[in-house]
């Protein structure tokens, strides 16, 4: 009887064992640490295009994008300048969504997706961040992005960061007919004082794009087409 009991507490531990490898081996997600701080709004994709334009993506920099939502980011600009590219989410969904359009692209070998709480995240090793997140979490970000080496690129769709100058404003003309700024700062970051949000914020370092400017549009397909 004994021996009958332990066959089979042998057989569910061996079991166990291979149900996680073959978990870690898939690089399956896993269950979210916490409430993501934002809904996934995707980035539409003209404006991920100026994005990486605005960061002036070299071929040996290395891009991070924190709340990578579909993955359509690092795998644009993998696909557009051959870089290493990583994209970090805490919700398992996302984390899911991102590594099958990496799949569906062919990019494993450049493109890495981890589920990551991106305010743990050290930075130091990236040339390029983006960021499509809220003007509060690009805050709370600071401590984090003024780590990275000189001369990084930080990249932000739709929200600036309080208390840090931009080096460029652009406004994105999109095919929805809405029009949408991209914040560019490069470290060291440019402290400044209190401002009032009310006044225009663009000066000499402003840009818009309009659709017609829009140069490589095939790259950024759907990746639920």
């Amino acid at each position: 009887m004994h021996s009958d009991f332990l066959k089979c507490f042998l057989v569910t531990l061996l079991v166990g064992v291979i149900a996680v490898a073959s978990s870690s081996v898939r690089g399956e997600e896993q269950e979210a640490e916490r409430t993501p701080d934002v809904i996934f709004v995707p980035t539409p994709h003209e404006v991920v295009e100026i994005m990486l334009r605005l960061a002036d993506i070299g071929e040996n920099d290395v891009v991070y994008d924190l709340g990578c939502g579909d993955g359509r980011i690092v795998v644009a600009a993998a696909k557009k300048y051959g870089v290493r590219a990583y994209g970090y989410d805490i919700d398992p969904q996302r984390v899911r969504e991102s590594r099958e359009n990496v799949k569906k692209n062919n990019l494993e070998d450049l493109v890495t997706i981890e589920q990551k709480d991106i305010f743990t995240l050290d930075l130091s090793k990236a040339d390029v961040v983006t960021l499509y997140l809220l003007p509060s979490l690009n805050v709370k970000l600071i401590p984090q992005l003024e780590k990275l080496k000189p001369g990084a690129r930080i990249v932000s769709h739709a929200f600036d960061m309080a208390g840090v100058k931009p080096d460029v404003v652009a406004t994105v003309s999109c095919d929805d007919g809405i029009d949408r700024r991209v914040y560019l700062w490069t470290t060291p970051l440019k402290k400044e004082a209190e401002r009032d949000d009310d006044n225009d914020f663009f000066g000499s370092g402003s840009l818009r794009f309009d659709n017609d400017e829009i140069e490589f549009p095939s790259l950024f397909d759907d990746p639920n087409d």
